[in-house]
């Protein structure tokens, strides 16, 4: 092979590369824990162990799918397993920051409407560029900078 048909080559497998990586992370999966105090086990099973206990909203990133159980991970870490059935396609967000102002609306020219404190789950409404409208568990609405959050 020709230098130059090598070179060709090595660009049309970066170009391809470039366009399948907002596919993969487009691919990525993400659910939200569906009720109060569900179990997050250390293998997928009710007779594993439960590694963390979550509520109602908190989001969670898919790893891996094995039968009806899902591995999931937050922003911190992978967390372990829990019983997809126990999970919703509703997205929610969770204050990452020790406190984050909720706006009248998307910037830091809106008015303050409250102050969030961190681990706070929020039911995201819409995404506008990097603020995302939230309701809080109150029934509250607002926008946060999604700098500040984590979930989808």
């Amino acid at each position: 092979m020709s230098r130059l048909h090598r070179h060709l080559a090595q660009l049309a497998f970066l170009f391809i590369a470039a366009l399948a990586l907002p596919l993969a992370a487009q691919a990525a999966e993400y659910v939200s824990i569906r009720g109060n105090a569900i179990h997050v086990r250390a293998q997928p099973g009710t007779h594993s162990p439960i590694q963390w206990e979550l509520d109602d909203g908190y989001p969670l990133r898919v790893l891996r799918k094995k039968g009806r159980w899902r591995k999931v991970a937050d922003h911190e870490a992978t967390l372990g397993w829990v019983y997809a059935p126990l999970t919703r396609r509703t997205p929610h967000r969770i204050v990452t920051v020790p406190t984050a102002r909720l706006r009248a609306g998307p910037g830091t020219g809106h008015r303050i409407l409250a102050t969030m404190q961190r681990n706070e789950i929020l039911r995201t409404l819409a995404t506008r560029g990097k603020w995302a409208q939230v309701q809080r568990e109150d029934g509250q609405r607002g926008w946060v900078a999604r700098r500040l959050t984590w979930g989808w």
